[in-house]
């Protein structure tokens, strides 16, 4: 387990150890297809699998490629999926002091732009639908649509499920004077600091998303099923989806549901309900 899930109980990290759906391709780690591109002052190492509308994943805290191993054959059957390791983690190593969500969306268009991509679905898990939501906000010709799961919009204790928030205080409390030497344990801590003290989005911000947007939780995720549906109300063209019987890792544990659904909603001309 990561460095950092004592604080936040695995919020925004790569939920589980699943095995993937196909084994032979070694997701996150494959010197067929991996690349490092120059973005914005790091190399950001990029994955691309499949053929078709663009689609680009973007994972959550401390997380990698790895992330969507059992969502990536799915979708680059019918896209051409994008996926990435985001700033400072997975293969894209970043030794700066600063974090922060805005970056990272940021990071992501240049990554669009250097590889000539005009536009793109969009699918954020954790701090990766954070990204999706600012991307949609920071660049709004970037995305076509996005699904966002798990995605929190300010360090608030109201945001998670009971209890969370009171053990990345304990967490806080108990290393924030702790010395770190090695360039992991530095950036371990960089990682824990960007959810604890970020995302700070307004809710009337989200109005500026005109991308149609699917929002997702699960009935047991970290996020809470009523701040999830403050994102959802607040975005002009968003539909809701609580998954039954999941916890913040839905595209892994309901991974066959969760691969249909994001599908039909991109494939779909979107409707708001009456």
């Amino acid at each position: 387990m990561k460095a950092l899930l004592t604080a936040l109980l695995a919020l925004h990290v790569l939920a589980g150890s699943a095995m993937a759906q196909d084994k032979s391709v070694p997701y996150g780690a494959n010197p067929a297809v991996g690349k490092y591109y120059d973005i914005r002052g790091f190399k950001m190492y990029c994955e691309i699998y499949g053929n078709g509308k663009p689609l680009l994943m973007i994972h959550g805290n401390n997380g990698s490629i790895k992330s969507f191993e059992h969502n990536i054959p799915y979708f680059a059957a019918k896209y051409k999926v994008i996926v990435a390791d985001s700033r400072a983690q997975g293969n894209s190593k970043d030794n700066g002091e600063t974090l922060t969500f805005e970056m990272m969306a940021d990071d992501y268009a240049a990554l669009l732009d250097t590889l000539h991509i005009p536009s793109a679905y969009v699918i954020g898990w954790s701090d990766g639908g954070i990204n999706a939501l600012l991307l949609a906000m920071r660049h709004p010709g970037k995305v076509i649509k996005l699904a966002a799961t798990g995605a929190n919009l300010r360090p608030d204790s109201d945001v998670f499920a009971p209890g969370i928030w009171e053990e990345a205080r304990k967490h806080y409390e108990a290393h924030k004077d702790q010395t770190r030497n090695t360039e992991k344990e530095k950036n371990d801590w960089k990682l824990f600091l960007l959810d604890w003290n970020q995302p700070n989005i307004p809710l009337s911000a989200l109005h500026s998303i005109r991308c149609p947007s699917l929002i997702i939780c699960g009935d047991h995720d970290l996020i809470s099923i009523e701040h999830t549906v403050q994102i959802f109300q607040n975005i002009p063209q968003a539909a809701l989806w609580v998954v039954p019987g999941s916890g913040h890792a839905t595209l892994i544990d309901h991974h066959d549901d969760f691969n249909k659904c994001v599908d039909d909603f991109f494939s779909r001309p979107f409707r708001a309900g009456k």
